[in-house]
């Protein structure tokens, strides 16, 4: 394979607008980070200048169907009632003092908490999942619960607090020493989970995903959350379950604790919250996980949490789910596609191929090597669609669509996936350069 060359836009009004793409590129190595400027060369520096639904359309007018950007977009770019409610919130009142009353942030509350499961009634905003799960971990510690569980190929962010839960060497590794105090056990292991409660009841926070995302899309055994809830229950410990890849819809539920019928002390979600508009997330707790935080509500606060902006999005973006009924969709759109590329997968790259697993639009393609999973990634990209990789698991190539698929869309992908897979077998595979229009 050999990289090509970036070129200048093509011209237009979009391309007028952000300059060249060797110009964005030195922007980035002399702003930004060389290493991200590296790997936006392998993907032949495209640059993506506007999104609608499930599309991007990049500064030369080429089309790329959206199946990745990590979760974010359930709904899609641009949903049009996310963005008028965000429009009118500008219009009005964007940022508040966060000294008087201000009611964006109490509806978007009461919005989130119709959603998430029975019990969990206090919210806490933030803008990243990993300041969520900061809260999350904050409010274990101030329970006393000082020893964090996490578990191996979980991915949690990171913030400090967050990579201490993180167990991933080449993330961790630069910033040592960590918060003290977290051990991490194997995904899907309730006997040591159980070792490790008793060996210190009344003291340890257990924190997980309920399918691991950035692991490599990571499904634990049937009846796993539950056991997992209940020796936490039994050994007077704080369970906090991170759904911010695996919640609002994405597994085809609401959130993935409700598989089991799990509550945990807090829920942790945020990527699709902001309705593919803004960054917000959130920590979902039971009143009595939040009790240090009603005592003193500077004991933990944000300036950016729960601002007028963000609220709106959030409220705008849980009408949706519920009055295009995306959980049930994403559901469907997963159980249509998952057999399907499984069987491509099978036909064009059994010798190259691992597994094929996921739930509703969380769905891993791990091959036998990461190598083989970049040239995927790239291949897709040359075919007109935008995966991902999986920063926990190297060897799985990650799709994360939209609900609002249409047939076509999921055709397209579906025709994209086999060329893509065809031509990693063949050897054929080449750096992305510009796909001929049709």
């Amino acid at each position: 394979m050999t990289r090509v060359e970036a070129r200048p836009a093509a011209g237009g009004q979009a391309g007028s607008a952000v300059g060249s793409e060797v110009e964005v590129l030195d922007l980035y190595r002399a702003h930004l980070s060389k290493g991200r400027a590296t790997l936006a060369e392998l993907f032949g520096a495209h640059m993506e200048v506007e999104s609608r639904g499930a599309w991007l359309t990049t500064s030369d007018g080429e089309r790329f169907l959206n199946a990745g950007g990590y979760g974010v977009f359930i709904m899609g770019s641009r949903h049009p009632t996310v963005v008028a409610a965000v429009e009118r919130q500008l219009r009005t009142h964007p940022v508040a003092t966060r000294i008087l009353l201000e009611p964006t942030v109490a509806r978007a509350a009461e919005a989130l908490v119709s959603v998430v499961p029975a019990g969990l009634s206090r919210v806490h905003f933030s803008l990243s999942g990993a300041e969520a799960v900061e809260t999350a971990l904050k409010l274990a510690r101030a329970s006393g619960r000082t020893r964090t569980v996490s578990m191996l190929g979980g991915y949690h962010g990171k913030t400090l607090g967050a990579l201490s839960a993180t167990a991933k060497e080449v993330y961790q590794k630069p910033f040592r020493p960590l918060v003290p105090d977290f051990v991490h056990l194997p995904f899907g292991d309730a006997d040591a989970l159980a070792a490790e409660l008793a060996a210190r009841p009344g003291e340890v926070c257990v924190i997980l995903e309920p399918v691991q995302g950035e692991g490599g899309v990571v499904i634990p055994p049937a009846g796993f959350l539950a056991d997992v809830e209940k020796l936490v229950r039994h050994y007077d410990g704080f369970l906090v379950l991170d759904e911010v890849q695996s919640g609002f819809g994405r597994l085809g539920r609401w959130w993935g604790a409700d598989a089991e019928g799990v509550v945990p002390d807090v829920l942790v979600t945020g990527k699709a919250l902001g309705g593919g508009v803004v960054p917000v997330s959130a920590a979902v707790a039971t009143r009595q996980a939040f009790r240090p935080f009603d005592k003193d509500p500077y004991v933990h606060t944000s300036t950016f949490s729960g601002q007028p902006l963000l609220m709106a999005a959030v409220r705008a973006a849980v009408q949706v789910m519920k009055e295009e009924d995306l959980v049930r969709r994403a559901a469907d759109l997963g159980a249509r596609l998952l057999p399907r590329l499984d069987e491509i997968a099978r036909h064009n790259i059994a010798d190259q191929l691992v597994e094929v697993r996921g739930e509703g639009l969380l769905i891993g393609v791990e091959l036998v090597e990461a190598g083989l999973a970049g040239e995927l990634l790239i291949e897709l990209f040359n075919h007109g669609v935008v995966a991902n990789h999986s920063m926990n698991g190297s060897a799985v190539v990650r799709f994360t669509p939209p609900a609002i698929l249409t047939d076509r869309d999921v055709e397209f992908l579906l025709a994209s996936f086999d060329k893509a897979t065809r031509a990693l077998v063949s050897g054929s595979a080449t750096m992305p350069g510009r796909r001929s229009r049709s």
